[in-house]
């Protein structure tokens, strides 16, 4: 079994390919602890608005999903908040910002895939 010479069609789209697996690179985003919120606790959180949030996109329970990567302090310790981009709490998330408002109470009920997130006013 030797080597095949790939002819140039082929080698054509190959090199498309790997073109656009090089602008599809993921970005880097900081590495930091994820946030854990205890289920029926208000947890109180700091945002960080500074720049728009990285994104990360893939599949989770079968299904594509598209997750926020939302940088958060909390109890002076930073973490990643990995939010759904369809989840409600995100648009009102977006919506305090660019209200000028970087703090929330939230609150999580629920556990795994049937948690849902409450701001709490």
């Amino acid at each position: 079994m030797g080597m095949e010479i790939i002819d140039q069609t082929n080698k054509a789209w190959l090199q498309e390919e790997n073109k656009t697996l090089q602008q599809n690179i993921p970005t880097q985003y900081e590495k930091l602890p994820s946030l854990k919120l205890e289920e029926n606790k208000v947890t109180e959180l700091t945002i960080d608005f500074s720049k728009p949030f990285e994104k990360w996109t893939g599949d989770q329970s079968g299904k594509s999903k598209t997750k926020a990567i939302i940088p958060v302090t909390e109890n002076n310790e930073r973490k990643i908040f990995w939010l759904n981009v369809r989840n409600p709490v995100y648009r009102e998330i977006i919506k305090l910002g660019a209200e000028g408002k970087n703090t929330l109470k939230i609150m999580a009920t629920g556990t795994q895939q049937n948690t849902k997130y409450i701001l709490v006013k």
